[in-house]
This record gives C-alpha cells, sequence and structure tokens, in this order.
C-alpha cells in the first residue's frame, strides 16, 4: 500500500449545480401565448426550455427572462437565461445552433449565446429594455404585414405625437397608462427615451426605460395615436399622467405592433 497521501474527493457542494448560458432570441409572436409557460397553448418560455431540455438529452432546463411579452407580441432582442447540467461540453456556437435546431418548426430563433456567471440574472442583471411599435398609417390595410403592425387609416401628426410624448419623458407616476390587473408594488417609472418617427407609410414609436409597467408601452401608444389624430391636444397628456386613472389615458394598442428590441446589460455579455 503507497504512503502517499490521498487525494480527498470532491465534495457534492463543492461542484457547481449548472452552467448558466445567456441567450439572444427573435420570435414572431403570432399564434403565441407570449413568453410566459401557461396551462395551455404554445409560449416561448415552453419553446425554448423543450429545446434545451432536448439538447440535455431529457435532463429538465430552466430559464429566466429579461421581459415577459404578452400574446402577440413580438421581439428581435429578447433575452433569457438557460441553467445547462454542468456536465455538458457547450461552446456558444453548439449552444446557438443547437436551440435554434430544436426549436423548429416556430418561429422563435436563437442569435446569440455566451456563458455567464451563477449570480448573473437576465432579468435583474439587466439596466434597460427597448421596445418599437409599428403602426401602418395608410388607407389600404396590410397584406405582407398581417399580425405585425397596427393599421390605422388616418393621418397621424407625429409632430403633435412627439409634443404629447415629451409629456411622459422622465421619471412619474404611470399609474394612467398601466393595466388595471398590473402586478408591480410601485407605479412609478423612469422614462430615458419616448420618441415618434416616420419612416414611410409607418409610425414607429420608441421607448427605453429601465422597466416597464404592465401594458405600459401599448397604454402610451392608444394614448399617443388619438393625438396623431387630431382627437387629443398634446398636453392632455400631462392631464392623463396627472390623473392617476388608467381611465384618463387612451385606449390600449393591440399586441401585434409591439417588438422587443433590446436589453441592455453592464458589460454585455454578447460584446
Amino acid at each position: 500500500m503507497s504512503d502517499l497521501p490521498m487525494e480527498p474527493l470532491p465534495l457534492l457542494q463543492d461542484l457547481p449545480p449548472c452552467q448558466r448560458w445567456a441567450v439572444k432570441l427573435e420570435y414572431d409572436g403570432t399564434g403565441l401565448v407570449g413568453w410566459q409557460r401557461q396551462a395551455s397553448g404554445l409560449s416561448v418560455q415552453a419553446l425554448l426550455e423543450e429545446a434545451a431540455t432536448r439538447m440535455a438529452g431529457g435532463r429538465r432546463v430552466s430559464s429566466i427572462t429579461a421581459g415577459r411579452t404578452d400574446s402577440g407580441v413580438h421581439a428581435t432582442g429578447q433575452v433569457a437565461h438557460l441553467d445547462f447540467p454542468a456536465d455538458m461540453p457547450l461552446l456558444p456556437y453548439r449552444v446557438r445552433d443547437g436551440l435554434s435546431y430544436h426549436l423548429k418548426p416556430h418561429a422563435v430563433a436563437v442569435l446569440e449565446a455566451a456563458p455567464v456567471g451563477l449570480d448573473w440574472s437576465a432579468r435583474f442583471s439587466a439596466t434597460w429594455r427597448s421596445y418599437r411599435y409599428r403602426i401602418l398609417n395608410r388607407p389600404t390595410r396590410p397584406a405582407l404585414a398581417t399580425n405585425h403592425v397596427w393599421h390605422l387609416r388616418s393621418p397621424l401628426d407625429i409632430d403633435l405625437m412627439q409634443e404629447g410624448a415629451n409629456h411622459l419623458i422622465g421619471s412619474h407616476d404611470f399609474t394612467s397608462f398601466r393595466a388595471v390587473a398590473c402586478q408591480a408594488r410601485s407605479p412609478f417609472r423612469t422614462l430615458d427615451i419616448l420618441t415618434v418617427e416616420r419612416h414611410g407609410d409607418e409610425v414607429w414609436i420608441i421607448a427605453k426605460a429601465r422597466s416597464f409597467l404592465h401594458h405600459q408601452v401599448r397604454n402610451m401608444v392608444g394614448t399617443l395615436s388619438l393625438v396623431g389624430q387630431k382627437r387629443w391636444k398634446p398636453e392632455r397628456i400631462a392631464q392623463a399622467l396627472e390623473a392617476k386613472s388608467r381611465c384618463a389615458a387612451g385606449p390600449t394598442a393591440p399586441p401585434e405592433g409591439l417588438y422587443l428590441t433590446g436589453v441592455g446589460y453592464e458589460p454585455d455579455p454578447f460584446s
């Protein structure tokens, strides 16, 4: 028998429980129940976790997202993190391509993947989120963009809309612009950017903030559409904000025009 000291066996608690990967996704929300897994219907979360579980040989892989998009809402830059088993040999391109393969035939794809620490969270590490809302502003209904824009026939005055939008920029109580069923503890949010741009037949409303309330972007868009159609004066936006009542603001714009376009991190795991 050797007199050399034996190497101690690694304790179970010394082994990493998993390896965490950040993934950036794009998806068409048409026909999906939104990001979050539901009792019935297809969700982005369920599709992504099922794809990851297949990659892991049937071992369950869980996910957390930066933003829970609603049914019918799209994304060009959604971010989530996945906890794969620690013993899987993974590389960024394998995670990206493997998940995208197993997500077929659904309109969900992984654009980028990067390893992150176990203390990194797609939700809590995010420093900002950005959205774009597309309004098709022409007399003729959409053919190619069905389920991807909100069609408004009446001409929109984007200068008036921007004047109204300016009242919403900054830190405010956004009670008038959040869903009645919103579960956020506080109605206060800081809106960093809210711009209105025309691109040919389309009007884009771009919003950026650290976080948003439930339906906040869609409620702001619906209200700004009244200003653009000259049914409201721009200053009425400030009055609606001050009222702190959902009844004081305009309608909720439909989900199909909304896109989650980006999530910011410092440092960015994908850079």
